[in-house]
């Protein structure tokens, strides 16, 4: 059932679509070798994209609808419990005896890099259907926001866009891996129908939609787009920010031409470039729109009193660049024990600030320190966050923030 308001309406929170998933994380304590097993250690970790972002957002205030699938298994179980023991709606979840839960086995270094890894993430294609999205219309209408993450089916990622855009909620579209970024491609043409578009609607706010690739998903879905391999992974070799900016700015470009309006593309230890046409950097989501409870309250009124908004939309700025914008946000300095969490709690973080009201360029900033967050401790997502040490993060992250320097021509 569809929650609703006191005054009959449904209530407007973010819909996070995606797998719910049961990591188990092998970490070795010695490099690995090939036909022999090594000590380490062995957890099981409640994951999947959608749902650690979700569970991010919650802890950081947001209160989001989950429309995902779990089977009546042993992983199904143990994430259906922990779901219910954090308070969190289950409506959105469907259960079903012949589903089998999503389960990824991941074989971490001694870095707490992934080295190898298995899905078996079959279920969220076959039962994450059209039809049960469907069921939540109402509810993805209302939204501020629809994150979706690639792990659906093709069918079930046309049907929630094209839910998105009748009622222009603007789309997050996570790439989860290179071989499911590329399903950004058939389903372009809807969002560039509505959600893309950077139209007023009567409420008064702009429709935007993002993109949260790491380089080589960009790569992968800039030669999605394309329909050519017109792109080639890039070889860092050390090189400075400006320098892979300038290396990935044509497929870059090519995201931005096709429809996505924000590009929040991941460098890992470099950080964050958040990529727009220019007239997109201080987008927020509209005042009618957005949720402030207890946490991100405080998170709201914390940043907007010492992190000034619309920091780079000013005339001067937007006439240098009038189509294209990048900033670059540094990665903070953290103790890491794992990092498989941090993608998912840096687009956790920027959901639920965008949803408390916050801008763009505030939300990536507190997106990163969210990530930073992640990677200190075992799980994917923190237990908790800490209110200050959250904000200050983030104003360290916001204030050395940089805007980076390109050509007029790509």
């Amino acid at each position: 059932m569809e929650k609703q308001r006191k005054d009959g309406e449904i209530e407007a929170v973010p819909v996070v679509i995606g797998g719910m998933v049961l990591d188990i994380q092998a970490t070795s304590s010695i490099p690995p070798h090939p036909r022999t097993t090594c000590p380490g250690q062995i957890y099981y970790v409640q994951g999947g994209v959608a749902r650690n972002i979700a569970e991010c957002m919650t802890k950081l205030g947001a209160q989001p609808f989950m429309i995902s699938a779990l089977g009546f298994d042993m992983p199904g179980n143990l994430l259906l419990e922990h779901w219910k023991s954090a308070g969190l709606r289950t409506e959105g979840i469907r259960k079903h005896k012949d589903i089998k839960t999503p389960t990824v086995c991941h074989i971490l270094d001694v870095s707490g890099e992934v080295a190898a890894g298995v899905a078996s993430v079959e279920a969220v294609e076959m039962f994450l259907t059209p039809k049960w999205i469907q069921q939540f219309k109402h509810t993805i209408h209302s939204a501020p926001l629809l994150m979706v993450d690639a792990n659906l089916s093709p069918p079930a990622l046309e049907v929630s866009c094209q839910l998105a855009a009748e009622s222009n909620v603007p789309v997050w579209f996570e790439p989860v891996s290179i071989a499911k970024s590329k399903r950004i491609a058939p389903i372009v043409k809807y969002l560039s129908l509505s959600c893309y578009l950077l139209v007023t609607n009567k409420r008064g706010f702009l429709q935007i939609t993002f993109a949260s690739p790491n380089e080589d998903e960009l790569i992968a879905m800039a030669n999605a787009l394309s329909s050519q391999n017109l792109f080639r992974p890039i070889e860092r070799n050390n090189c400075s920010t400006d320098t892979l900016f300038q290396m990935l700015k044509p497929a870059i470009w090519l995201l931005l031409e096709k429809g996505v309006k924000i590009l929040v593309l991941t460098i890992g230890s470099d950080g964050v470039l958040l990529c727009t046409k220019g007239e997109s950097i201080s987008w927020r989501i509209c005042l009618e729109k957005t949720q402030q409870h207890g946490f991100s309250r405080e998170l709201f009124e914390n940043m907007t009193s010492s992190c000034p908004s619309n920091l780079y939309s000013d005339t001067k700025v937007l006439e240098r660049s009038p189509n294209f914008l990048a900033v670059h946000f540094p990665a903070l300095p953290a103790s890491v024990v794992r990092l498989t969490g941090a993608g998912d709690c840096l687009v956790g973080g920027m959901i639920a600030s965008l949803s408390t009201g916050l801008d763009v360029m505030q939300s990536v900033a507190i997106g990163i320190a969210a990530a930073k967050a992640s990677v200190e401790v075992d799980s994917n997502v923190p237990s908790q966050f800490s209110l200050p040490t959250i904000t200050g993060d983030a104003r360290i992250v916001y204030s050395t923030a940089k805007l980076l320097q390109h050509q007029s021509k790509l």
